[in-house]
C-alpha cells in the first residue's frame, strides 16, 4: 500500500509540473498550477531546471567556452555534450562564410536543452569579428572614440541597433560591449580608441545609449572592464596592470560609468584582470578579489546582475596563478561566469573537487546558476526575425556615415 501511495504521489507531482508549464496566461508571467493558484512562470522554470541539474551541469552553466572550429565536428560535439557549457564565445577563427557561421551557431545551440549564451566581441574599430566573413558585406563599425566625438546620444543608440541587428542575423545574443573604460591616459594603447572618450560623463552617456540600442534588438550588453582599464599602461593579455588609485579616486572618475550602468539595470558586468592594491592591500587581480567583486561591485555599488571575468587565459592570470587557483578564487570572489576557462572535463573536475572538499561552497554555485537561468529566461526566448538583408544594409551604412 505504501508503495502504491508513493507511485500515486509521483504521478500527481508529474501531472502538476506538466499542467503548470503548459497552462500559461496571455502575458506569460504566471502559470496556473494544479491547485488553481498562480505561480510565477520564471520562478517555476528556473527551479525546475536547477533542481534537475547535476553538480557537473551546474558548473557547466558557469562556463563560457571557446573553440576555434568552423564546424561542430565529432570532437567539438563530444565536448559540448559532455561539459554542457552555459555559453560559447565566437572569435575571428570561427567565421568563414555566412552559411557556415549560421550552421556552426545552430549546431552549437542544438546540443543544449537550456538556451546558451552565444557571445562575441563586436565593439567596433579594431575589435569586431563579423568582418572576417568572406561572402557577406557586413557593416564596418568605426572606433567608439570616433562615435564619442559626435557627442550624439541618439546616434549612439542607432549605432548600437546596427551592431545588434547584424549580430542577431546569426542568432548571437550577447556582446562584450560597450567599453566603459575612460581614455584618461593618452599613453594607454590597450584601450585607446576603444573608449568613447576622455570624460566620465561622455563615456556614460554614449556607452549607455549604445547599449540600449543593441539591447532593443535582443542582445545582452556586457559592460567592461570593471573597475576601469583606462588609466593603465600594461596590457592584461600579457601582464598584470596595477592601478595605484584609492577607492575614493576611482569613485570620482573610473567607476562613474559603471555606477550609471548599474542604475540603468545593467544585466552583465565584466571584471578585468587589474590589481587595485589600495582596495585589496595586495596585487590580487580584481577578477579574483572578493573585496572588489563582492565588496565593491555587489555590496557597495549595488550590482545584482551577472559578473563575468575577462578571459581566463590572459597572462595577467596565467603567469601568476595555477588553473585551480584561478577557478577557486574567481568563484569565491563572487564571479558567476568564467570566460574562456579551459574547455575540457578537467575544468569541471577541478571545481567539483573543490566543492567536495569545502573550498567552494555549493550555495555559491547554486546562486550563480540561478541568476544565469533567470537572465536566460528573460532574454533568450525573444523571437528573432533578423535576416541576411540586415547585413551591410543601406540604412545601416547611412547611420555609420554620420560618424565620419
Amino acid at each position: 500500500m505504501k508503495k502504491f501511495l508513493s507511485c500515486l504521489l509521483l504521478v500527481v507531482s508529474l501531472l502538476a509540473i506538466i499542467l503548470s508549464t503548459t497552462l500559461l496566461d496571455d502575458d506569460k508571467k504566471y502559470v496556473i498550477d494544479i491547485s488553481g493558484e498562480e505561480v510565477n512562470a520564471k520562478d517555476l522554470w528556473v527551479e525546475e531546471k536547477l533542481s534537475n541539474m547535476s553538480v557537473e551541469e551546474k558548473i557547466g552553466q558557469m562556463l563560457m567556452v571557446l573553440d576555434y572550429s568552423k564546424e561542430v565536428d565529432e570532437e567539438l560535439l563530444d565536448k559540448l555534450n559532455t561539459i554542457k557549457p552555459g555559453g560559447f564565445i565566437l572569435f575571428a577563427e570561427n567565421f568563414e562564410s555566412y552559411e557556415q557561421t549560421k550552421k556552426l551557431i545552430e549546431d552549437i545551440k542544438s546540443t543544449s536543452d537550456i538556451p546558451m549564451f552565444i557571445s562575441i566581441d563586436q565593439e567596433g574599430g579594431r575589435v569586431q569579428r563579423l568582418k572576417e566573413l568572406s561572402d557577406a558585406e557586413v557593416t564596418i563599425i568605426p572606433p567608439m572614440y570616433n562615435l564619442g566625438l559626435t557627442n550624439d546620444v541618439d546616434l549612439a543608440y542607432e549605432v548600437g541597433q546596427v551592431v545588434g541587428e547584424e549580430l542577431r542575423v546569426f542568432d548571437i545574443n550577447m556582446n562584450f560591449a560597450p567599453v566603459l573604460d575612460i581614455y584618461s591616459n593618452p599613453e594607454n594603447t590597450v584601450i585607446g580608441n576603444r573608449s568613447f572618450g576622455t570624460t566620465s560623463s561622455l563615456v556614460s552617456n554614449m556607452a549607455l545609449s549604445f547599449a540600449k540600442g543593441q539591447e532593443s534588438t535582443g542582445i545582452i550588453s556586457v559592460y567592461k572592464h570593471f573597475p576601469g582599464h583606462g588609466d593603465t599602461l600594461e596590457d592584461s593579455h600579457n601582464t598584470l596592470p596595477i592601478i595605484t588609485k584609492t577607492k575614493e579616486e576611482l569613485m570620482e572618475l573610473e567607476l562613474i560609468p559603471f555606477i550609471d550602468a548599474i542604475e540603468n539595470d545593467a544585466d552583465v558586468i565584466m571584471v578585468g584582470h587589474l590589481a587595485v592594491p589600495e582596495i585589496t592591500n595586495d596585487n590580487t587581480p580584481a577578477s579574483l578579489s572578493k573585496e572588489i567583486v563582492t565588496g565593491l561591485l555587489k555590496e557597495e555599488l549595488g550590482f545584482d546582475g551577472l559578473v563575468i571575468t575577462d578571459a581566463l587565459n590572459m597572462g595577467a592570470l596565467t603567469k601568476n596563478y595555477t588553473e585551480e587557483e584561478i577557478y577557486v578564487n574567481a568563484i569565491n570572489a563572487g564571479v558567476d561566469i568564467l570566460l574562456m576557462a579551459d574547455f575540457d572535463t578537467e575544468t569541471v573536475e577541478i571545481i567539483k573537487e573543490n566543492i567536495k572538499n569545502g573550498t567552494i561552497k555549493m550555495e555559491e554555485i547554486d546562486d550563480s546558476v540561478k541568476k544565469i537561468l533567470e537572465l536566460k529566461y528573460d532574454k533568450l526566448f525573444i523571437p528573432n526575425n533578423y535576416t541576411k538583408e540586415y547585413l551591410g544594409s543601406t540604412s545601416h551604412q547611412e547611420i555609420i556615415s554620420k560618424i565620419n
